[in-house]
């Protein structure tokens, strides 16, 4: 039988873990085979953990574009201001399997600047 005093901490290890193993789909949710660009406006930015998103205008609907987490956005040279809204964006990368108008980004250029974010 466990202490009373270590059930909380195994708890709280197990709830931490299974959020952040939620917070991420796998790569197997997003069709690889069939890579999008996605070009327009910025409707809304969302610079956060677990990942960085963006709503874009695109030529004939509005998508959700997964970027990364915020840390790796920052070591790769991206940081909030460069994602604000009404920014124009180039984003490439896979669309989701189980989401409508949802795609993970690779790559996005903006301002003649191209940041991977793999």
């Amino acid at each position: 039988m466990m202490p009373v005093r270590a059930a909380p901490a195994i708890l709280s290890i197990v709830v931490l873990t299974s959020a952040a193993a939620l917070a991420q789909r796998g790569w197997e949710s997003y069709d690889a085979g069939h890579p999008v660009t996605v070009e327009g406006p910025i409707l809304v930015s969302t610079f956060e953990d677990p990942q960085a998103t963006i709503s874009v205008k695109g030529a004939d609907k509005i998508w959700t574009v997964t970027l990364a987490p915020v840390s790796q956005m920052i070591e790769r040279g991206v940081k909030a201001d460069l994602v604000a809204v009404g920014k124009k964006v180039s984003a490439y990368g896979y669309p989701s399997k189980i989401e409508m108008n949802e795609m993970r980004a690779e790559r996005i250029s903006m301002d003649g600047k191209t940041y991977e974010l793999r």
